[in-house]
C-alpha cells in the first residue's frame, strides 16, 4: 500500500511538471505570436513555425512508422521463443521448464512496448531536425547564381540551395536505419536468449532475412551518399588548393564513383543471398566495401598526393589554383574592385591643403575608446545612464559635410541604486534612455575635451541638428521588458534636483487588454507580479524583446549580423541601423573566411525605430541570390532600398566587418597569377600601428576625403597594406558609402620601385623624434599616462598625410584629454596642441610658407639646454603642487596651478623646438 501511494505521488508530480512545461511553452508561443503580429510580421512567424513543426512532425512520424513496422516484424519470433520450452539435462534427467519470459512477452504487452519505444525514439529524433527548416525552405525556393562550377557544370545555386537538403535527407535516413538495426538486433538478441542460445543473433531465419534486408537498404543508401560526397569535394581543402585539386579530381572523385557501384553490387548480393541463404556473404560484402573505401578513398589518394603531386605541385595544381583564385574572388566580390595607381613620393603644398579643406577638417582626432570614457564622464549625467558605444557617421551640419562621433544615452537598470531596484521602478517607471551625445571628430575645447554638437538633457545644440523624439525604448542595453501607459508615470529625464515624467505616446508593443493575456505573459516571462500589479490596466502595453540584438535576429534568424549597430539621427528621430549578411559555406573553390563560411554579402540593411521598435529590412544587394531566395520564402518582408526614407539612406555606410573580411582576402587574392599566388611572392599584410605600447593590426577607419580624380569629398572606409615581412606601404583599399557610389571598392597601389612610408615606419620616426619623446616621457611620469591614438593615413590629392593624436589621462581621472596632435608628411614630423597648428608648422600659412627652424649657434646651445631643464623642473614642481591641492579639495588652487602648468609646458615646447 505504501509503495502504491509513493508511485501515485511520483506520477502526480510528473504530470504537474509536464503540464507546467507545456503551459510555459504554450504561453511563449502565444506571446511570440502577439509580438510578431504587433510588428506586422505574423506571416514570417507562421512560415517559421509551420516549417519547423512540419519538418519535425514529418521526420518523427516517418521515423516512428519505420521503427514500429520493423519492431512488429520481430514480434512473432519473440512470442514463439517465449512460449517454447527450454530443455536441459540435469542428473541424466530431462526436465521441461516454461520460459520465465512467458508471462511478460504477451502479444498485448509487446505491442504496447513497441509503441512506447517507437514514440519515445520518434520524439527524441524530432530534436535532431530542429532548425533545419531553413534548409527545407531554401530547397523549395532556389535561386540561380548564374555561375557554373568548373567540375560538374552545375549552377552554384544547386550547391547552396539543393545539395544541403539532399545531404540532410541522407543523414536522417542513415541515422534512421542505424537506429532501426540497433533495436531490431536487440530484439533478436532477446529471442536468442529466450531460446537458450545467447550470442547467436542469426539463429532464426526471420532474423537473417530481416537484418539482410536492412543491410541491403543500408548499402543502397551508402551508394547515394557516395554520389553526394562527389559534390562535397568542391568545398574541401588539401595542399595548396581550396577546393578539389589534382588528387581529388583524379583519385578521390574516381574512388567515389567506383564505391558507388561497389555499394550497389553489395546490396544486390545481399538481396540475392536471401534466396541462396548464404548469409556469410553479408559479412563479405561489408568487408569488401570497407576494403575498397580504405584503398580507393584513403591509401590511393595519399600515395598520389605524396609521390606524384607534391614533387610537381606548381605545374600540376596550376589549373586548380586558377579556379581557386577565380571563385574566391567572386565569392567575396573582389573581382569588382577597381584598381588604380597612386603616385609615390609626392609632397603637398599649402595650396593643396587649402584645396582639400573638406578632407583636413574631417580628420578624426578622437578614438572611440578614450572618447567613450570622456563621454561617460561628461554626458552620462546620472549613474543609471550609459553611453555604451561610440559610432562614426557623417551629417550635414550648418550646410557643411561633417564627420561626427555619437553615442546613444541608454538607461541601464543594473546601475540603479539597490533600494531603487523595485518591480515598479524596473517595469513601469525607468523605461527608457534619453537622447544622444554628438561631437565633430576633429574639434576640441580649450581643455582638450570634445566640442559637442549635441549634448545634455534635454538635448542642447548650437547647430541646425535637432532631436524632437529623444526617448530610447529600444537599444543595445534594453534587456528587460517594461509596461507603458500604466497608472505610474514614467521617468523621462532629470532636471536639477527634480525629475520630469512622461507617458508613452507610441502604439508599439502588445496591449494587455484582458486578464487571460496577463496570465499568458506571466507564464511566458516567468513573472507572477505582472498579475498582481494594480497600476496595470486595460490600456497598458507591454514592450518586450527590446534589445535590438535580440529583436532583429528573432525576426530573421537566418541572417548574420555586424558586430556594431549604430545610432542615427534623422528628421529629429532616433533610429538604429544594422548591417546584415547572407552567408554560405557551399561556394565551390572558395576559401572560407572564418574556417566555415566561404561566401558573404551585405545584402540587407536593418532599421529599428528607437522609440516605437518598428523593424524594417531593406535589400542593399539585389543581385545576391540568397536574399532573393529569402524574399521568396517571406514575401513582403524585404523592402527595396529605394523605399528607405531619403534622410535615413544618407546614413548607410559600408560595414566594417565585411570590409575587414574582404581586405584580408584581398591581401592574398589580389595575386591572380597562379604561380605567383602559389609562392605568395606578392602577399600583403594588413598594416600595423602602436597601440598600448604594442604593435597591433590597424583597424579599418572611416574618414571624409576627396578620392584621387574625384570632384567632391565623400565618406569612405580605408585600410592600408604593407608587403609581407616589410613595413613600407604598398597599397590601400577604400570602400565608398555615399549616394550612387555606395558599395564600390577601390584599390590604390603604389609603384613597387618607390618607397612609401608605412604606418609602423611613421611610428618609428615618431619614437625617434627627441622633442616628442621628451614631452611624452615628461607627461608619462608621476600620476599621469600618455595614450597614443590611432595612426591615420589620410590620402590627399596624390600624397599621404599621417595624423596621430596623443591623449593625457591623470590617475585620479577617467577622462582622457586630447593634448597633442602629431602630423607626419614627407620628411617632417611635428607635434602641436592642435591639428591646425601642426599643419601650419609643416605647410605654413597664407601669409607665408613655413620655414625650417634655424640651427642655434654653438655658443647658445648650452643656454638653450639649461632653459629646457629649468622649465622641465618647474613643470614637475607645478604638477606636484596641483596634485596636493587636488587631494586637499582646493579646487580653485588646483585650477590656478593647472593654468600655470599649461603655460610652462607651452614654454617648454617652444624652447625645445628652437
Amino acid at each position: 500500500m505504501h509503495n502504491k501511494l509513493r508511485w501515485s505521488f511520483t506520477l502526480f508530480i510528473g504530470l504537474v511538471f509536464i503540464i507546467l512545461v507545456l503551459a510555459v511553452n504554450g504561453a511563449r508561443l502565444y506571446t511570440d505570436w502577439l509580438w510578431f503580429r504587433s510588428l506586422n510580421y505574423q506571416s514570417v512567424f507562421m512560415t517559421i513555425i509551420i516549417s519547423d513543426l512540419g519538418l519535425r512532425v514529418a521526420a518523427s512520424a516517418t521515423f516512428f512508422i519505420l521503427l514500429f513496422i520493423n519492431l512488429l516484424l520481430t514480434r512473432g519470433p519473440l512470442i514463439k521463443a517465449s512460449q517454447k520450452a527450454a530443455v536441459f539435462k540435469e542428473d541424466n534427467l530431462l526436465t521441461i521448464q516454461t520460459s520465465p519470459l512467458n508471462k511478460l512477452l504477451t502479444p498485448r504487452l509487446l505491442l504496447a512496448t513497441y509503441t512506447a519505444l517507437s514514440l519515445t525514439m520518434a520524439f527524441l529524433f524530432s530534436f535532431t531536425v530542429a532548425g533545419d527548416w531553413v534548409t527545407l525552405q531554401k530547397f523549395l525556393h532556389p535561386s540561380s547564381f548564374g555561375v557554373l562550377d568548373p567540375v560538374f557544370k552545375r549552377d552554384i545555386g544547386f550547391y547552396v540551395f539543393q545539395l544541403p537538403f539532399y545531404q540532410f535527407l541522407y543523414n536522417i535516413a542513415s541515422w534512421t536505419i542505424l537506429i532501426i538495426v540497433f533495436w531490431v538486433s536487440v530484439t533478436y538478441l532477446l529471442v536468442s536468449v529466450t531460446q537458450g542460445t545467447p550470442g547467436k543473433l542469426l539463429q532464426t531465419m526471420s532474423a537473417r532475412y530481416h537484418l539482410s534486408f536492412l543491410a541491403a537498404f543500408f548499402f543502397l543508401l551508402k551508394a547515394a551518399g557516395y554520389q553526394l560526397d562527389q559534390f562535397a569535394l568542391l568545398f574541401t581543402h588539401n595542399g595548396a588548393v581550396w577546393g578539389p585539386g589534382y588528387t581529388a579530381i583524379h583519385t578521390t572523385l574516381i574512388a567515389y564513383k567506383v564505391l558507388t557501384y561497389v555499394a550497389i553490387v553489395c546490396a544486390l548480393a545481399i538481396l540475392v543471398n536471401l534466396i541462396l541463404r548464404r548469409f556469410k556473404l553479408i559479412v563479405y560484402s561489408i568487408g569488401v566495401l570497407l576494403l575498397a573505401s580504405v584503398l580507393l578513398g584513403g591509401i590511393y589518394p595519399i600515395f598520389v598526393q605524396r609521390f606524384v603531386v607534391t614533387p610537381n605541385e606548381i605545374s600540376m595544381e596550376t589549373p586548380y589554383l586558377e579556379k581557386n583564385i577565380q571563385f574566391t574572388r567572386k565569392a567575396y566580390n573582389l573581382d569588382s574592385i577597381e584598381k588604380r595607381d597612386f603616385p609615390a613620393g609626392k609632397v603637398l603644398s599649402l595650396d593643396d591643403i587649402q584645396a582639400n579643406k573638406d578632407t583636413v577638417n574631417n580628420i578624426r582626432l578622437w578614438d572611440w575608446e578614450p572618447l567613450q570614457q570622456t563621454y561617460g564622464q561628461l554626458q552620462e549625467m546620472r549613474l543609471y545612464y550609459q553611453l555604451q558605444d561610440i559610432d562614426v557617421d557623417r551629417y550635414v551640419v550648418d550646410s557643411r559635410y561633417r564627420q561626427v562621433m555619437l553615442a546613444a544615452r541608454e538607461l541601464n537598470q543594473e546601475h540603479l541604486a539597490t533600494t531603487a531596484k523595485t518591480w515598479v521602478n524596473q517595469r513601469l517607471k525607468y523605461t527608457h534612455g534619453y537622447g544622444i551625445a554628438m561631437s565633430p571628430v576633429n574639434e576640441l575645447s580649450g581643455e582638450g575635451l570634445p566640442a559637442f554638437f549635441l549634448k545634455d538633457i534635454p538635448p542642447v545644440t548650437a547647430t541646425d541638428l535637432k532631436v524632437t523624439r529623444p526617448e530610447i525604448y529600444y537599444g543595445e542595453m534594453t534587456d528587460n521588458y517594461v509596461i507603458v501607459n500604466t497608472k505610474t508615470l514614467e521617468f523621462d529625464y532629470p532636471r536639477g534636483d527634480d525629475n520630469v515624467f512622461s507617458t508613452y505616446e507610441g502604439d508599439s508593443g502588445v496591449n494587455l487588454a484582458d486578464f487571460m493575456r496577463r496570465v499568458m505573459f506571466s507564464f511566458s516571462l516567468g513573472d507572477y507580479k505582472l498579475l498582481l500589479a494594480g497600476d496595470v490596466d486595460n490600456s497598458s502595453r507591454i514592450l518586450y524583446y527590446r534589445n535590438i540584438k535580440q529583436r532583429v535576429p528573432k525576426i530573421a534568424p537566418f541572417l548574420e549580423y555586424d558586430k556594431d549597430p549604430y545610432i542615427v539621427l534623422s528628421d529629429g528621430k532616433l533610429f538604429w541601423m544594422w548591417d546584415a549578411y547572407t552567408t554560405t559555406d557551399r561556394y565551390p573553390y572558395s576559401e572560407p573566411y572564418n574556417k566555415e563560411n566561404n561566401y558573404i554579402r551585405n545584402a540587407v540593411k536593418v532599421v529599428v525605430d528607437a522609440y516605437t521598435g518598428k523593424v524594417d529590412f531593406y535589400i542593399s544587394d539585389p543581385g545576391d541570390p540568397l536574399v532573393v531566395t529569402y524574399s521568396k520564402i517571406f514575401p513582403g518582408m524585404f523592402k527595396s532600398l529605394d523605399d528607405m526614407p531619403g534622410d535615413l539612406r544618407r546614413h548607410i555606410r559600408y560595414p566594417v566587418d565585411l570590409f575587414d573580411i574582404q581586405a584580408k582576402m584581398y591581401a592574398v587574392y589580389h595575386m591572380e597569377d597562379p604561380q605567383i599566388f602559389y609562392n605568395k611572392e606578392d602577399k600583403w599584410n594588413l598594416s600595423t600601428e602602436i597601440s598600448a605600447s604594442e604593435e597591433k593590426p590597424m583597424e579599418p577607419y572611416y574618414t571624409i576625403i576627396k578620392l584621387p580624380g574625384e570632384d567632391k569629398p565623400e565618406f569612405v572606409l580605408i585600410l592600408p597594406f604593407t608587403p609581407q615581412n616589410k613595413k613600407n606601404m604598398i597599397s590601400w583599399l577604400a570602400a565608398r558609402s555615399d549616394g550612387e557610389n555606395y558599395g564600390k571598392l577601390l584599390a590604390y597601389s603604389f609603384p613597387k620601385q618607390e618607397l612609401v612610408y608605412g604606418p609602423m615606419q611613421i611610428e618609428a620616426r615618431i619614437n625617434q623624434d627627441t622633442t616628442i619623446a621628451q614631452q611624452m616621457t615628461l607627461w608619462d611620469q608621476r600620476g599621469s599616462r600618455v595614450k597614443r591614438g590611432n595612426l591615420l593615413a589620410i590620402p590627399i590629392k596624390d600624397a599621404l598625410l599621417y595624423v596621430e593624436p596623443l591623449y593625457l589621462q591623470a590617475e585620479q581621472s577617467k577622462m582622457p584629454e586630447l593634448r597633442r596632435v602629431i602630423v607626419a608628411h614627407g620628411d617632417r614630423v611635428v607635434m602641436e596642441p592642435t591639428l591646425e597648428k601642426a599643419m601650419e608648422k609643416i605647410f605654413g600659412t597664407s601669409e607665408g610658407p613655413s620655414k625650417p627652424a634655424a640651427q642655434p649657434e654653438s655658443g647658445t646651445q648650452t643656454q638653450l639646454n639649461s632653459s629646457v631643464a629649468d622649465l622641465a623642473q618647474k613643470a614637475n614642481q607645478l604638477y606636484d603642487e596641483a596634485q596636493n591641492k587636488l587631494k586637499a579639495g582646493d579646487w580653485s588652487g588646483y585650477g590656478e596651478t593647472l593654468s600655470k602648468l599649461k603655460q610652462t609646458l607651452s614654454e617648454l615646447v617652444q624652447s625645445a623646438g628652437q
